[in-house]
């Protein structure tokens, strides 16, 4: 069954959602450009669909607060002491300065349970608040960290002998990990997006995880949208232009694709990060567009022709189902999360090595039958992951815990009572 069917079954098979339940979402990123960024403007949309009290609580490039129907959103100004994760992903070691005001919105908002979505500076915080007021704490699991970190310093030790490299990287990993899963174990409630990282969850924390994959607006991203009428093939990329997404292998794909004889392609390459100046000297065929949103994005995904995403760490890979909704077949990694979206031979390839990613992309170009019947396939996958489904899974889930763990419905003031 698929993540998709997974958590429609999920949905269905649990009490539906305690009317009114007051959730306290601590997303790591919000305008940012990434995946979690995404599932959080789509947790809030979904809620204020449904009515549901939601308090979201992000860092931004200033403070301020915002309601709109069910929802409010407080932001919280990142400042300078701290250090920057990539471009627009910043770290606030201080940003402890905001407790007493996000601990007061929290107690005053009344939360049945506080959700967060990683150990960044307003997951920690969320987390002990949480604590502090003895709400029931839910965690995500949408990046990781422990593969980045890894990647990182064997991208800064070059001049190190690659053996050594290896051995540090893999030390930092085993490292990094281990503080993770201690942070997450601090929950009560778990979701992770893939049944790989479900068993290392459990495993790493003796405590059940649930599903929680993502959706896909497939108003927005939709075939419908192209507008491309050349004969040129074009290889989408979209995402983070960083060292964890493996971004330097197109470079190496390009050079691959022109010996083997491909010559009428161009890259569409969308996004930002450090990794933008050095693709853009080293690539000969490619056009890079920035960061787009929107309908602007929603066009570029449509008049793509394959969808390329090398990463070996991304849990899930929203940008994967964005592409398929879009009609565009997607080549991935068989390591990390986007292998579970996609359906070798039926909407893209999962590939182990640069010759199939080649191998892949030759075979699109030639066969424009097989692209036609792939790109419907990806279009009906798409259409059967809905944001709705994960958040009312979600929502079934948080519903289910309160009741069995504090027997009855969930509202707050009467589920702490019951604790003390």
């Amino acid at each position: 069954m698929t993540n998709s069917g997974q958590v429609a079954a999920a949905a269905a098979s649990l009490a539906p959602a305690t009317p009114g339940l007051r959730v306290a979402f601590f997303p790591d990123t919000y305008d940012e450009i990434d995946g979690v960024a995404n599932t959080a403007r789509q947790f809030e949309a979904f809620a204020r669909r449904r009515e549901l009290p939601l308090l979201t609580v992000c860092g931004g490039e200033r403070s301020c607060g915002a309601r709109e129907g069910s929802g409010t959103r407080l932001m919280l100004r990142r400042g300078l002491i701290g250090f920057a994760v990539d471009e627009r992903h910043d770290f606030d070691l201080a940003f402890w300065r905001h407790y007493s005001r996000v601990e007061a919105e929290v107690r005053e908002f009344d939360a049945d349970i506080v959700h967060i979505t990683g150990p960044s500076d307003v997951g920690q915080l969320g987390a002990l608040i949480a604590h502090q007021l003895r709400v029931p704490l839910a965690a995500s699991w949408h990046t990781n960290l422990h593969e980045y970190a890894e990647q990182r310093t064997t991208a800064s030790f070059k001049r190190f002998p690659a053996t050594l490299r290896a051995r540090l990287g893999s030390s930092i990993r085993q490292l990094s990990l281990r503080a993770l899963l201690r942070f997450y174990k601090i929950a009560r409630l778990l979701f992770a997006p893939n049944a790989e990282l479900i068993q290392l969850v459990e495993q790493g924390t003796g405590k059940p995880c649930y599903s929680m994959p993502r959706g896909v607006d497939t108003i927005l991203f939709d075939p419908e949208r192209r507008c491309r009428r050349d004969d040129r093939f074009v290889i989408g990329y979209v995402g983070r232009l960083t060292t964890e997404k493996n971004i330097r292998f197109l470079v190496d794909l390009e050079k691959a694709l022109i010996e083997a004889g491909l010559r009428n392609f161009r890259f569409t390459i969308v996004g930002q990060g450090a990794e933008r100046a050095w693709l853009q000297a080293q690539m000969r065929q490619a056009d890079f567009t920035g960061v787009l949103r929107g309908e602007q994005l929603a066009e570029a995904y449509a008049n793509m022709d394959v969808f390329v995403f090398p990463s070996r760490t991304d849990t899930y890979g929203n940008v994967v189902l964005e592409a398929l909704a879009s009609g565009v077949p997607a080549m991935v990694t068989d390591s990390g999360g986007p292998r579970f979206i996609v359906a070798c031979g039926e909407t893209g390839f999962v590939a182990k090595s640069l010759a199939d990613f080649v191998n892949g992309v030759m075979l699109l170009a030639s066969q424009p039958e097989l692209l036609r019947r792939m790109r419907r396939s990806g279009r009906k996958y798409a259409l059967t992951a809905s944001w709705d489904s994960v958040f009312e899974s979600l929502y079934a889930r948080y519903d289910q815990y309160l009741r069995l763990s504090l027997g009855q419905a969930g509202r707050s003031r009467a589920a702490r009572n019951c604790e003390t």
